[in-house]
């Protein structure tokens, strides 16, 4: 019998690029383990109306965790009606799937390492060493929207200011999702020895909700007296990060921030490229690059394979592999400083498979 077996989920677009890239790397480390292949995406949705059907999400309880290439994402309200005509009427539109997976298996850490790897040219500096906790189920991303202020809502104390044709959403921060998330932070401070937490929020502003998410990180931050622990608005926070990047260690912040912040982070290292995410949970979780699907270079094997292959690293991690995970970031590492293996983002000329190839060599 394997010792793992890992849902593999190529997703849409360049996800299947990435993906055959860091099988080739997982092959040559020879982890003993069975790649299951997984339906998620927006093909799915176009020919049976469920992007994340409920075969996968079934697969996944069969599996010791999942390794994700790509998602097609659709900013406006897209609809089913015209793609499938047995679906008129029936109001289906489509939500992205990867945020839907982790609010149903409860992934609610987002953890986004962003490392600038000496010898990348694209790094803003080359000692940046952060790592992003994102809130990964609540906040601005519960799904809970209205296209017009409903009339029960213009009994509460503010709402009668609005338009009646307004749109909003809620922002939903739980003591329970804020103390989690700040605590696993913490813990991740104190296994890797770095010493200090800033907790990002816009308490100034959004009273209530962050409010709640800055009264769990202070109770949480009492219980590590040994690391500094130090908070700072989400504006604010953007213009220091780019003036003392280095001033940070962990930083642990609410759903939409996070979601802005780690790309901030990410671009600071050498863009999307390198910048992989582990959704995490207390028994399962699902290792991603932080790019989208580029459809216009599907295929193509164009782009650089190096944030899913860093995600890969982090599943090995996850799954207590660590001297394989360890091997892998040093090939990885090696590549980037030698410069002379580049994808395109990189300034070269190599294939998504030739860097791969190329790390794999290193093993």
């Amino acid at each position: 019998m394997v010792k793992y077996r890992i849902a593999w989920m190529p997703g849409d677009g360049v996800g299947n690029d990435v993906m055959e890239a860091t099988k080739i790397v997982l092959d040559k480390l020879a982890l003993d383990a069975e790649y299951v292949p997984a339906d998620i995406g927006w093909e799915f949705w176009c020919n049976e109306g469920e992007p994340l059907p409920q075969r996968t999400l079934d697969l996944m309880k069969e599996t010791d965790c999942a390794l994700f290439g790509a998602i097609t994402s659709k900013g406006e309200d897209v609809s089913q009606k015209e793609l499938i005509p047995e679906l008129q009427g029936k109001g289906m539109t489509y939500r992205s799937p990867i945020v839907r997976m982790r609010q149903l298996l409860d992934l609610y850490i987002c953890l986004r390492p962003c490392k600038g790897y000496p010898g990348n040219t694209l790094n803003y500096k080359d000692d940046i060493d952060i790592v992003v906790f994102r809130e990964n189920t609540e906040g601005m991303y519960v799904g809970v929207e209205f296209a017009q202020v409903p009339d029960e809502f213009y009994a509460v104390k503010g709402v009668e200011k609005l338009a009646r044709d307004a749109a909003i959403s809620i922002r939903a921060i739980t003591p329970k999702g804020a103390e989690r998330i700040v605590r696993a932070a913490f813990e991740y401070a104190k296994k890797h020895g770095r010493s200090q937490v800033t907790a990002v929020h816009k308490a100034n502003v959004l009273r209530q909700t962050d409010a709640v998410f800055m009264d769990a990180a202070r109770k949480v931050a009492a219980d590590y007296p040994d690391i500094r622990f130090d908070d700072a608005n989400i504006d604010a926070m953007g213009m220091w990060l780019l003036k003392n990047p280095l001033n940070y260690q962990v930083i642990v912040t609410t759903n939409l921030f996070g979601d802005i912040i780690s790309d901030l982070c990410a671009q600071m290292v050498g863009g999307l490229g390198f910048a992989c995410s582990g959704n995490i949970g207390a028994d399962y979780a699902v290792f991603e690059p932080t790019h989208g699907s580029a459809p216009k270079y599907d295929g193509q094997y164009k782009v650089n394979p190096i944030a899913t292959i860093l995600a890969s690293k982090m599943m090995l991690d996850w799954l207590g592999e660590g001297e394989m995970a360890t091997r892998l970031e040093g090939a990885v590492a090696e590549i980037i400083a030698e410069g002379e293996v580049r994808t395109y983002d990189m300034g070269g000329t190599h294939t998504t498979l030739e860097m791969a190839q190329a790390i794999a060599a290193k093993l």
